[in-house]
């Protein structure tokens, strides 16, 4: 369950999806003290939070459960979804693919 951002930057594309969240340009999103992201709409608010990754050819979001509870299918495909959609709608030109795995991979907290 983490999504992957293909790219030769992946510092760069993390530093600016911050700075968007920070600057108010994506409002769907917050970013807490420890670097991890959450959905920000009241619907869907607190219910995972992403683990930003950095590796030499990708920026990956792994995905971690509130404490004492599960992600279930519904908030998974919602956090996946909306976030490659809230990159691909502001940095488009900051990667090549994107993709969301289909169970949990290595380092997910579901």
């Amino acid at each position: 369950m983490a999504v992957h951002f293909i790219t030769g930057t992946p510092s760069t594309l993390l530093a600016s999806f911050k700075k968007a969240i920070s600057d108010k340009q994506i409002v769907t999103w917050s970013c807490d003290s420890a670097g991890d992201f959450t959905h920000a709409t009241d619907q869907w608010k607190n219910l995972a939070w992403f683990r930003p990754e950095v590796k030499s050819d990708r920026l990956i979001f792994k995905i971690i459960r509130p404490q004492g509870l599960k992600v279930g299918s519904e908030v998974y495909a919602i956090y996946h979804g909306r976030l490659i959609e809230s990159i691909l709608a502001h940095f488009d030109n900051s990667f090549t693919n994107a993709f969301a795995t289909a169970l949990a991979s290595d380092g997910d907290l579901i």
